[in-house]
């Protein structure tokens, strides 16, 4: 009686080895998502590698939310090597994770396709080769966007409500001048507040912004991104940011559809802003700031009036100002 024979398939080596990328998505940097970025990547190697002839020569990781392809950096890296011949397929969790902007993911697979370079989204078990995919992937495409969109109109009206019962986070959001305590609330940070101090007593003296900028760096005070030199921006923004008052003024930008645009100034009130008053300590004094507003107000060389907006035939210049001071310094001492 002959034992029963065990039989084991040996497959037949690839005639090809095809290059493959894993790409992996998560829409922020919470301690959940970043495990979700984890368990994608590892479960994603582990397919390609049990595939024969297949061989993965770079894992791209996007923490960032997709409805804009251009703010990807790993997703923008992925698609140029795909145009450098350097990859043959994509594997991917699904369509969703390659990004949620339907005609920004359809206008990549279809570059991808002509390209040669196949792209397969491993929960819904299709590829870009199999031509019977392309309605199927807008179908889904299109659904994961409304999704998406929904949510952020929730979050939105979340975010919203809490402003208006005054229990948003958003009222406590750290500004250069400030830190948060234990509970969340803002205090103040002594150094910088001082900074902040002088800027606005530099300004109301006649100094004009890049005299402001030249004069923190000649002292060798750090920018609020941390940097020996600052932006003019900077200066600006900490000039008409009403918080070193003690109040907290919200939803100054908007941005409006989906997917969101860039964000846009709210000074035209298109939609309801909220002001917590005496949400934190106070910095600057309300007469310090109001009287620096005003004299922004006068340095500029926009000219409102019923026909429109035009330009002042001259512009603000510091010297102009020291100059009169010097000469009215001479006139009340009778030099």
């Amino acid at each position: 009686m002959t034992s029963e024979r065990k039989v084991t398939v040996i497959p037949p080596k690839p005639k090809h080895m095809y290059r493959v990328a894993i790409y992996c998505r998560v829409s922020s940097r919470s301690q959940e998502q970043l495990a979700s970025l984890s368990t994608q990547a590892s479960h994603l190697a582990r397919l390609a590698a049990a595939k024969p002839g297949w061989r993965i020569v770079d894992v791209y990781l996007d923490v960032k939310p997709g409805s804009y392809a251009t703010d990807r950096s790993e997703f923008q890296r992925l698609i140029a090597d795909c145009r450098a011949g350097q990859i043959d397929i994509i594997i991917t969790k699904s369509i969703s994770r390659f990004g949620r902007n339907t005609v920004e993911t359809l206008s990549a697979i279809n570059e991808m396709r002509a390209k040669g370079v196949e792209i397969v989204f491993e929960l819904e078990e299709i590829s870009t080769n199999d031509s019977a995919s392309q309605m199927y992937i807008s179908i889904i495409e299109g659904v994961a966007q409304e999704e998406n969109l929904i949510r952020s109109e929730n979050i939105r009206l979340g975010i919203k409500h809490k402003v208006e019962n005054g229990t948003a986070c958003i009222f406590n959001r750290r500004c250069y001048g400030y830190t948060n305590d234990e509970s969340g609330g803002l205090c103040i940070n002594d150094i910088e507040a001082d900074v902040v101090r002088s800027i606005f007593d530099m300004y109301l003296e006649g100094r004009s912004i890049i005299g402001i900028k030249r004069e923190l760096e000649r002292q060798g005070i750090i920018s609020p991104t941390g940097n020996s030199i600052w932006c003019k921006r900077s200066i600006e923004n900490i000039l008409v940011n009403e918080k070193y008052t003690g109040d907290a003024l919200v939803f100054k930008t908007y941005c409006e559809g989906f997917p969101q645009t860039k964000r846009k100034s709210n000074k035209d009130m298109k939609h309801d802003q909220f002001i917590s008053i005496s949400n934190n300590p106070v910095i600057v004094s309300k007469d310090i700031f109001e009287a620096a507003q005003e004299e922004k107000r006068q340095r500029s060389n926009i000219i409102a009036s019923e026909t429109g907006t035009q330009r002042k035939p001259t512009r603000y210049c510091s010297r102009n100002i020291k100059l009169q001071n010097s000469l009215l310094c001479e006139t009340t001492t009778g030099k």
